[in-house]
Formats: C-alpha cells, structure tokens, sequence
C-alpha cells in the first residue's frame, strides 16, 4: 500500500514538529516537508508531489485561505485545513477555495490519522460542531425553495428533496428529519442517496458543504 504524503503547513514551530512526529511514526504516512508560510508550502509541493497538505489559516506572508485557492486551481494536492479559529467566514472561505476539509487543533493523533484518510479517499470532513455552526449562522437567512450559496444550483430538485439537503445541512439525523417531515428514515436514506448520486458525491456531509458553501 501506497504510503499516503503530507505537507504540514504551520507557522508554529511546536504545531508542525507534533504533527510530522505524530504521522512519522506510522507506516501509512510520509511526511514530504513542513513549511511556515502558504508561499512555503506551494513552492515545496511544485516539488515533491503530496497528496494531503495540512494547513493552517493564519500565516506570515500568504495565509491557508490563499494557499489553498492556488494549490485547488494547480492540482497540487487536497488541503485539510487546520487552525484554532472556529470563525465561520474563515471556514467558507477555506473551502470556497477549495479545501476537503476543516478540523480544529484539539485533535487526538488517531483522529487527525483519520480524517487524513478520509480525505485521501475523497470524503470530504468537518468537525461536528464547526458544521453546526455554519448551519445555524445560515438558518433563516434563505427558504427552502432557496439556496445558501448563489453557487448551489436548486434547480433540479423537487420542493421534498430541498427540505431533505437543508435539513443535512442543519445537521440532523436520518431519525430527526423523517420525524420533522413526517416520512419514514427508509425513505429519508433513500432521498439522500439518490441525491448524492445525483451530485457525485459520497457523504452527507459533503452535501452539506456544497449547500452551504456552493464547492463541491
């Protein structure tokens, strides 16, 4: 098996010597390089070909958010973005841009190791309660025959597979939308299969992101 590669992308040197030590000692990962800049990080990939960048929002020189439109628009690689910051216009703009992915810092070692994985396989990640917070800062703000994002194209589904993505993007549970629609969670599973198949994509937290944000 492939080793998976990893650029870690911090301006804290403590922050970036505890990841490459944590992912060194694992045979699954190969730690390519660290870099302290956005800048540092791009220059390196156009090296060495990683397939996983881990990258912190606020740096010297280019911060994660420009970093990763440029690594998205050069094919260098999926970014999982990486910060202390829960701020919701951070998170849209980090994956607007086009990261897979938002965790907070206060991470175990085998979480971190999964949701490197995870994006490496192509799901795409968020941790619980950033998802819920951009949920709740974009409640009310549209109607479901709407959209969240003037990128997210309505269009093509019925009014019941709207209320279906929205109530995903709310956070809630097969259990909890077939009880707020008065539908049973056979045929809530069965919606948001058929709407991730429509759109391409393999996790409902996926949907989520591309309702809220427009990206995919």
């Amino acid at each position: 098996m492939d080793k998976i590669k990893v650029i870690i992308a911090d301006d804290s040197d403590f922050v970036r010597d505890g990841m490459k030590i944590i992912l060194d000692v694992d045979d699954e990962f190969e730690v390519l390089g660290t870099a302290g800049t956005g800048k540092e990080a791009i220059e390196l990939a156009r090296k060495s070909a990683p397939d996983i960048f881990l990258m912190d929002i606020q740096m010297p020189e280019m911060d994660g958010i420009e970093a990763t439109k440029i690594i998205v628009e050069e094919g260098l690689g999926k970014v999982l973005i990486l910060t202390t910051f829960d701020d919701d216009e951070l998170v849209r703009k980090a994956l607007k841009n086009g990261a897979k992915g938002y965790l907070i810092k206060n991470h175990t070692p085998e979480h971190l190791k999964q949701m490197i994985k995870s994006v490496y396989n192509g799901l795409g990640v968020m941790e619980e309660n950033v998802l819920e917070s951009l949920a709740s800062s974009t409640a009310g703000s549209t109607e479901v025959t709407g959209a969240s994002s003037s990128s997210f194209d309505g269009s093509d589904y019925s009014p019941r597979e709207l209320e279906i993505i929205k109530a995903v993007a709310d956070g809630l549970s097969n259990k909890e939308i077939a009880g707020k629609l008065y539908i049973s969670e056979g045929t809530v599973k069965n919606y948001i299969s058929n709407i991730l198949s429509k759109e391409g994509l393999t996790h409902r937290t996926a949907l989520a992101v591309y309702y809220l944000t427009g990206r995919k």
